[in-house]
């Protein structure tokens, strides 16, 4: 069985409640037992989430040698944080890079990552459904490395 992480950053604690015509009206404490249940066969999914960017760091380098996959949304880390980048870098775990608003559409500041260049890929725009593609990618990614 394989192991997987999700990593939320800043403000992401907020889901469901912080402006859902961007980010939607579903916690996602309940998003993640859909996630749990579709994945059970093949994953264990761990759920972290911080408002510090150190603990996500720290969290990175804990996980980032042992576990199959990870799938980051830094929040407002990814346009501003060489640290995380540094980090990402640091690891050998596949990162996937998460935004749940299209970071395009929206203000400039946002367009640009720090964190994608070091990331297996990255889904942006497609609501809490990029958390399922990001998975699948890392399960098929992960069976592909294995066979």
């Amino acid at each position: 069985m394989k192991t997987f992480y999700i990593l939320h950053g800043a403000n992401l604690n907020l889901l469901g409640k912080r402006e859902p015509d961007i980010y939607g009206a579903v916690s996602f404490e309940d998003f993640l037992q859909v996630l749990q249940a579709q994945f059970a066969d093949i994953a264990q999914i761990h759920y972290f989430q911080s408002n510090h960017e150190g603990a996500l760091i720290d969290k990175l380098q804990e996980v980032g040698f042992q576990a199959d996959g990870i799938v980051l949304n830094a929040g407002g880390y990814s346009h501003t944080s060489v640290a995380l980048r540094d980090a990402i870098s640091a690891i050998i775990t596949p990162v996937v890079e998460v935004h749940i608003s299209n970071i395009y559409a929206r203000e400039e500041f946002r367009h640009t990552s720090l964190l994608s260049a070091v990331c297996k890929g990255t889904l942006t725009g497609l609501g809490l459904h990029g958390y399922t593609f990001a998975l699948q990618y890392l399960h098929l990614h992960h069976k592909l490395l294995t066979a």
